[in-house]
């Protein structure tokens, strides 16, 4: 596959507030370009999870909710929250039981028996304590709390050239990272703090074939770091991120992998 910058557009709206979610994504270019996301985890995940007939689980950054299916084929009821109304709305065409909501000020209380939550977490940058707190108080007692995010590590070369280009730029490249990727002791111990025993807890390095390519994935993830350009700086800025990472992520066939690192667990809720 080969790969240009021409056709760049926004798989996604900057936050209005700084660490906020992706106030919108644009669902159909995230189901053409980024469904690997997903698909990737999805089983692994699942299994980790252990849903059992007859529980009620929460799905925390559903999207257009390519996991609630199969986590309700084991016989639970499942609800989703997304940030993004257009991904919302097309989990609801689904027939899905999805709603738009802050992960990072959750508002149930006492419904659930897990909370599940896949590739999203690491867009709660404004208020990961607040997330976990939300959580725990839409478990039910011993519940428990089981999904995978970007950890320590994830994009680290993708995200040195965005800075780059943005510091060349005369642009401050650091203060627009809209993702939080901590390690396994950081985020332990913010699960720990809020009475959550830690029975799993891994940074899971994994090199992520891109099937669209690496432009699209700068359109669908990192398009903060090129907001407020003139269609002319962003397509130089894009050309040349693309130029700084193809030593390292792109072969020699123009295939493009992303220089993932996930960090999965799964914790339960003290009685």
């Amino acid at each position: 596959m080969t790969e240009g910058n021409a056709g760049f557009s926004s798989g996604l709206r900057r936050p209005s507030e700084e660490g906020a979610p992706p106030e919108q994504w644009d669902a159909e270019h995230y189901a053409a370009n980024m469904r690997f996301v997903a698909d990737m985890a999805m089983q692994p995940l699942i299994d980790l999870l252990a849903p059992k007939q007859g529980e009620r689980i929460l799905d925390l950054g559903c999207g257009d909710g390519p996991l609630m299916g199969p986590i309700a084929a084991h016989g639970c009821s499942v609800v989703g929250v997304d940030y993004s109304e257009d991904m919302i709305l097309k989990a609801q065409e689904k027939g899905l039981d999805a709603h738009v909501a802050d992960g990072q000020s959750l508002s149930f209380d006492n419904e659930f028996d897990a909370v599940f939550t896949n590739a999203a977490l690491h867009w709660m940058k404004r208020d990961p304590d607040g997330v976990i707190t939300g959580v725990k108080r839409a478990l039910k007692q011993g519940g428990r709390f089981v999904g995978e995010f970007g950890g320590h590590g994830n994009v680290a070369a993708i995200k040195t050239a965005l800075l780059a280009v943005c510091n060349a730029r005369g642009i401050d490249g650091f203060s627009r990272i809209p993702w939080y990727f901590p390690t396994v002791d950081e985020y332990r111990a913010k699960l720990e703090a809020q009475g959550f025993e830690v029975e799993y807890i891994e940074l899971i390095p994994r090199p992520t074939p891109l099937p669209t390519g690496m432009a699209e994935w700068f359109a669908g993830f990192g398009n903060t770091f090129f907001e407020g350009m003139d269609e002319e700086t962003k397509s130089a800025a894009v050309a040349e991120g693309l130029a700084l990472l193809k030593p390292s992520l792109c072969d020699s066939k123009g295939n493009w992998t992303a220089d993932y690192v996930r960090l999965r667990f799964s914790a339960k809720l003290k009685t």
